[in-house]
C-alpha cells in the first residue's frame, strides 16, 4: 500500500524518511499539539505551499521550464472561489462553480501559453510568463467591482467549512492527495520523458518525442496544481487579494523553496516549504529572544534585532545553496 502511495519513489535516505514522517505527523496533529490560531495558520500555509511548490517543481525540476506565471494560477484559484462566494452567497453550489471556473480558466491559459510560447527559447518563455502574470495582477487590482481591487474580497463559506478544524483537514487532505498524484506523475513514463527532455532536449526530439506537446501537458498539470493550492488558501483564509496570491514576492518565495528543498525530487517541496514558512513566521520571534538575551553586549543585539529577519533569512538561503547545491533532499540522499 505504501509502495503504491509513494509510486515506488521512496525517500532513499533514513534521515530524509524520519524528517518527512515528522513533518507529516506534525501537520496531521497540529490542531492538538500546537495550540493557538497562529500555529494552525502556519500549519495550513505549509500544507498549501507544499502543493504549490511541488506543482512548480514539476515544471522547473523535472521539465527544466522557468515560469513566472505560477502565482497567476495560484491567484486564479483564490479569485475563482472568492468571486463566486462573494457574488452568489455561501453555498456548496457557488463553491463548486467557483472551483470549476478557476480550473477551466487556468487550463485554457496554460494551454494557450504552452502551445504559443514553449516553442521559443527558455529565456523568452520566462519573459512571456512574467508579462502575462503582471497583466493579470494589474487586471485584478483594477477590476474593483468584480475582484475588490487592492482590498481584495472577504467572503463566507458553507457552514461546515466555517469550523476551523474541518477546514484545516480539508486543506491538508486535498494537498496530500494531490502531492501523491504529482509524485505518481513524475514516476510514470510521462515523467521519465520530461526528465529526458530536461537532460537533453535534442536527443529526446531525435528519438521521436514531441517536445512542445510534453511541455504543454506539464505546464497544464502544474497550472492546475497551483490553482487548487489557491482554492485551498482562499478557503482557509476566507479572503483573497492581490498581495495574498498574485504578488511577485510569492513567486520568489516559491523559487527559494524549490532550490532549498531540492529541484527534481518532489520531496524537496515538503522540506523547502516547511522550512521557509516556519522561518518566515517564527524567525522574528527567535531573533527577538536572542537580541534580548544578549542585551548589553556590543553590536550583537543590533545585528539580531527582529527588523533584520529578512537579512538573516537571506544568509540562511545563501548557506543552504552553498552547502547543499542539490538541495537538502539531494544532500540527505547522498
Amino acid at each position: 500500500m505504501l509502495f503504491r502511495l509513494l509510486s515506488g519513489d521512496f525517500p532513499r535516505s533514513r534521515a530524509l524518511t524520519v524528517v518527512l514522517i515528522a513533518i507529516l505527523a506534525g501537520l496531521a496533529l497540529a490542531p492538538f499539539i500546537f495550540p493557538g490560531t497562529r500555529s494552525l495558520n502556519v500549519a495550513a500555509k505549509v500544507a498549501v505551499f507544499v502543493l504549490l511548490v511541488a506543482s512548480y517543481d514539476l515544471l522547473l525540476g523535472y521539465t527544466g521550464i522557468v515560469s513566472f506565471a505560477h502565482t497567476m494560477f495560484f491567484g486564479i484559484g483564490g479569485y475563482g472561489v472568492g468571486i463566486a462566494m462573494a457574488k452568489m452567497g455561501a453555498s456548496w453550489g457557488a463553491l463548486a462553480l467557483g472551483i470549476f471556473a478557476a480550473l477551466a480558466l487556468s487550463l485554457a491559459i496554460a494551454l494557450a501559453i504552452g502551445l504559443l510560447s514553449l516553442r521559443v527559447r527558455a529565456i523568452f518563455f520566462a519573459m512571456i510568463t512574467l508579462a502575462v502574470a503582471s497583466f493579470f495582477q494589474i487586471l485584478a487590482s483594477q477590476m474593483s467591482p468584480v475582484t475588490g481591487g487592492e482590498d481584495g474580497l472577504s467572503f463566507r463559506l458553507p457552514e461546515l467549512l466555517r469550523e476551523r478544524l474541518v477546514a484545516y483537514y480539508v486543506v491538508l487532505g486535498v494537498a496530500l492527495a494531490l502531492f501523491l498524484a504529482l509524485l505518481r506523475v513524475v514516476n510514470s513514463p510521462f515523467g521519465r520523458v520530461l526528465l529526458a527532455i530536461r537532460e537533453n532536449e535534442f536527443r529526446a526530439e531525435a528519438i521521436g518525442y514531441r517536445l512542445v506537446n510534453y511541455r504543454t501537458v506539464a505546464n497544464c498539470l502544474a497550472a492546475l496544481g497551483a490553482t487548487v493550492a489557491g482554492v485551498l488558501y482562499a478557503i482557509w483564509l476566507r479572503y483573497t487579494g492581490p498581495d495574498t496570491t498574485l504578488s511577485f514576492n510569492i513567486m520568489i518565495d516559491i523559487l527559494l523553496m524549490v532550490v532549498i528543498g531540492g529541484m527534481g525530487t518532489m520531496y524537496g517541496a515538503v522540506l523547502g516549504a516547511t522550512l521557509f514558512v516556519v522561518a518566515q513566521n517564527y524567525l522574528q520571534d527567535l531573533m527577538k529572544l536572542a537580541s534580548g538575551s544578549l542585551e548589553g553586549l556590543p553590536l550583537l543585539p543590533a545585528l539580531l534585532h527582529p527588523d533584520r529577519w529578512l537579512l538573516w533569512l537571506g544568509v540562511l538561503f545563501i548557506l543552504c545553496v552553498y552547502y547543499f547545491p542539490a538541495g537538502i533532499v539531494g544532500r540527505l540522499r547522498r
